[in-house]
């Protein structure tokens, strides 16, 4: 049996989302708002379709209205930056989405910049970047505040902690670090050039990681005590399940790592299921702002 604490992401993002939900009554109550979010999806990845059909269900079991665009394979990049450049101007939406990988001939870069940053609830507008990292009013990305989230919850204040972030992208690690930062965390940011990688992950009290590498991290990375926070997703071979089968595993060995860390997130299970919740939030969080209301406590 481990040692560590397991942190129950499926209970803590179905608390979110409760909580969510009890939001937009009261919104929908006074002043009759109800916050809309709008996905788009182009091509047919089966991934992205489940994604987006589990965030569509997940929107309207909290009471918001939701809207999905599905566009062919070979749209072109200026008929997406049409459907956006509509959204930008629908009162009725207050979060825009769109999800990512695109193909191949689409800019990201472009379309990601051409969405609204008030209605940029995944948070990866320029600005909200910025803001994010300079202190402002921003939405953040979703992934790092529901990590965010459950540190709070575990640790309550973050204050003097050392973290260490494995991974280095802008759409985890970075703005993850940010967060940390806020929080008062003396934070550090590593990678898998990072020299002596299993000595710096040993002076963390809070490791991150997001590397994108299974089962990197070892029991004996993991300072004794510390929180760990799996961020990773990778599909592996399972021979033992049978011929051809695979699990989910993150980046962490979870299995020798729970045996020196204090608490540690599943995976599945763990941060998976804070993301959606989270976008859920910055919805809210957005269409609070943009007709002038007070922001809840979420």
């Amino acid at each position: 049996m481990s040692a560590a604490k397991i942190i129950d992401g499926k209970s803590f993002a179905a608390d979110l989302r409760g909580r969510v939900a009890h939001v937009v009554g009261g919104l929908k109550d006074d002043p009759g708002l109800t916050p809309g979010l709008a996905v788009v999806l182009v091509g047919d990845d089966p991934a992205s379709r489940v994604y987006v059909k589990n965030k569509g269900l997940q929107t309207v079991e909290v009471g918001m209205a939701s809207f999905e665009h599905r566009l062919a394979a070979d749209t072109p990049e200026s008929d997406l930056l049409a459907v956006i450049k509509n959204l930008n101007t629908d009162a009725t939406v207050h979060g825009i989405l769109v999800q990512l990988p695109l193909p191949d001939h689409i800019n990201e870069n472009k379309v990601l910049s051409a969405i609204n940053p008030d209605k940029d609830v995944d948070g990866f507008h320029l600005l909200n970047v910025g803001r994010l990292w300079t202190g402002g009013e921003s939405l953040v990305p979703c992934t790092p505040y529901g990590c965010l989230m459950m540190l709070k919850n575990q640790l309550g204040d973050l204050t003097g902690k050392r973290a260490l972030i494995l991974g280095r992208s802008n759409i985890v690690g970075k703005p993850m670090a940010a967060l940390l930062l806020q929080e008062s965390c003396t934070v550090s940011i590593a990678h898998s050039r990072t020299v002596d990688l299993p000595d710096r992950c040993r002076e963390a009290d809070i490791l991150v990681a997001a590397v994108g590498r299974p089962l990197m991290v070892q029991g004996d990375w993991i300072k004794p005590g510390a929180t760990v926070i799996d961020v990773g997703i990778n599909r592996i071979a399972a021979p033992e399940r049978g011929a051809g089968k695979t699990r989910l595993v993150g980046d962490v060995d979870f299995a020798s790592a729970a045996e020196v860390a204090g608490a540690i997130t599943p995976v599945p299970g763990g941060v998976g299921p804070m993301t959606i919740a989270c976008l859920l939030r910055n919805t809210v969080v957005a269409a609070c702002r943009q007709a002038g209301v007070d922001q809840p406590g979420l």
